[in-house]
């Protein structure tokens, strides 16, 4: 009996088929909407997620309280004694200062300003996992090395930073002196990082003179044993006191890796939230759609309601029918927009990439699939309940004189 329903339910939608289409292609466009914009934000997350793993959660960021990226703000540094003090406290196993500040880099007839990066060799290890890289073409600079220069991912790409791609080996002008290229560092997911400039802290030194042992930002490793968070309130505490600096004044602050982490995954949150419900509104507006589709069914098949209770069939009966069919719509809108919704997120991922932002790569878990497929039906179920139920309290003699 359910089977003939359902074959009855089938038939009535591909006599309708245009209407029918157009119904599903209303809920198909939400589906596909949600579809795409979590597939990018489930890649988002498992972006903070790799994050957190290479780079670990011991790490610490002390940064001198300026305007502006660190390093850029000359009236606010930290100095090499504040490096010193800092490696003293209990709890620090390992300090690594950073010299940041923006430079003029000049390959062939193009110049471009980048952030440069000097630090000692001696930390390469901290930075890196820091920065979540490693060189994978060339070598690693060397201590002591002036005449030399490690670049981003996106240096050895051409129409990346510049036209043409620079290659190991290659000199480049940095502030005007020549440097030789030799390595660079992996694929960090985001053109600004990308396009980072590496180079010792001897090298820095020479370029920016005056700038020596004045620092913009400063990589702290907790030990074993102590965790990040206590480890920040006592470096806060303690290089308060040794800069005789008033609580709440500081011209420093400190900064766990999981703090920064949920500063991010804050941001992420909202403008996942955002997108999230400009999907939900499409679904809420193609489920009127099928209510409203249902609710004519229902006026054009008054008569046929009629004649199928007037030979025995039940409320239950009419109520599955219409049900069925509005559930239906929502299915087959469903699959529709999870398969175009994994080629929108597909293309606009490799579309990012493209433009440097590979963190920005869609994932496309099963439960993401068979959660929007399924939810694609509910609403359309549930959007069928009420012309359903219209159509069950339907009397028979009523419905037959239906005109």
């Amino acid at each position: 009996m359910n089977l003939d329903i359902f074959k009855y339910s089938l038939s009535n939608l591909a006599h309708r088929k245009t209407r029918s289409l157009l119904t599903s292609l209303s809920i198909l466009i939400g589906i596909m909407a949600i579809y795409a914009l979590v597939s990018f934000g489930l890649g988002l997350q498992a972006y903070v997620d790799s994050l957190a793993e290479e780079a670990g959660v011991d790490k610490l960021f002390v940064q001198a309280r300026g305007i502006g990226a660190p390093g850029t703000d000359e009236n606010f540094q930290l100095t090499q004694d504040d490096a010193e003090f800092i490696s003293k406290i209990r709890g620090t196993d390992e300090v690594a200062p950073l010299y940041m500040k923006a430079g003029k880099i000049a390959w062939k007839d193009e110049q471009k300003y980048r952030y440069l990066i000097g630090f000692d060799l001696k930390q390469e290890e901290l930075v890196s996992q820091t920065f979540a890289t490693h060189v994978v073409a060339g070598r690693q600079l060397r201590k002591g090395e002036t005449d030399a220069v490690a670049l981003g991912y996106n240096y050895q790409l051409p129409q990346k930073v510049f036209k043409k791609k620079i290659s190991v080996g290659d000199t480049i002008e940095l502030n005007g002196k020549e440097l030789k290229v030799v390595g660079f560092y992996s694929e960090v997911g985001n053109p600004s990082d990308d396009a980072n400039i590496y180079i010792s802290k001897e090298g820095f030194e020479e370029l920016y003179p005056e700038t020596k042992d004045t620092y913009g930002w400063m990589v702290v490793r907790a030990s074993a044993d102590t965790p990040a968070e206590e480890l920040a309130d006592r470096i806060t505490e303690r290089l308060r006191k040794h800069k005789g600096q008033e609580e709440g004044k500081e011209d420093f602050f400190v900064q766990t890796f999981a703090d920064a982490l949920a500063t991010f995954n804050a941001i992420i949150n909202v403008l996942k939230g955002i997108l999230y419900l400009i999907g939900l509104i499409s679904v809420i507006v193609a489920g009127v759609n099928i209510m409203n589709t249902m609710y004519t069914a229902v006026l054009e098949r008054t008569k046929e309601i009629g004649i199928m209770k007037a030979i025995g069939a039940a409320n239950h009966t009419i109520l599955l029918v219409f049900i069925f069919e509005s559930g239906f719509l929502g299915l087959v809108g469903g699959v529709l927009g999870v398969l175009l919704g994994w080629m929108v997120a597909s293309v606009g991922g490799a579309a990012a990439a493209a433009s440097g932002f590979a963190l920005l790569k869609p994932v496309f878990p099963w439960y993401l699939t068979f959660g929007c497929i399924g939810f694609a039906f509910l609403v359309g179920a549930v959007s069928g309940i009420l012309p359903a139920k219209q159509a069950a309290a339907l009397r028979p003699v009523e419905s037959l004189r239906y005109e």
